[in-house]
């Protein structure tokens, strides 16, 4: 859905680094059976995989509301320098 990137913080805070994320907005991940999908960064999948499991699960309405789809998540990766913003849906 989106990406944001920090280069102040970066400047300040984080060693270099030689590889940053690269996932293009707009690129669709599809899990099956609540399993990590092919070329979905670890970390992203490590914040995800508890929405992921209960949407795959029929569960939803995540903090009582929070989504006007109760099928539906919106989740940011734990990257604090380049964080993606992925949006978790079922579908049929």
């Amino acid at each position: 859905m989106r990406r944001c990137e920090y280069p102040d913080l970066i400047e300040i805070y984080e060693n270099p680094i030689e590889h940053k994320c690269e996932i293009r907005i707009g690129s669709v991940f599809i899990s099956r059976n609540a399993e990590k999908p092919e070329g979905l960064c670890e970390a992203a999948w490590l914040v995800m995989q508890k929405y992921v499991l209960t949407l795959a699960c029929g569960g939803g309405d995540f903090f009582d509301g929070w989504m006007k789809n109760r099928h539906s998540a919106m989740i940011s990766c734990d990257d604090g320098f380049r964080p993606v913003s992925f949006l978790l849906e079922t579908v049929e």
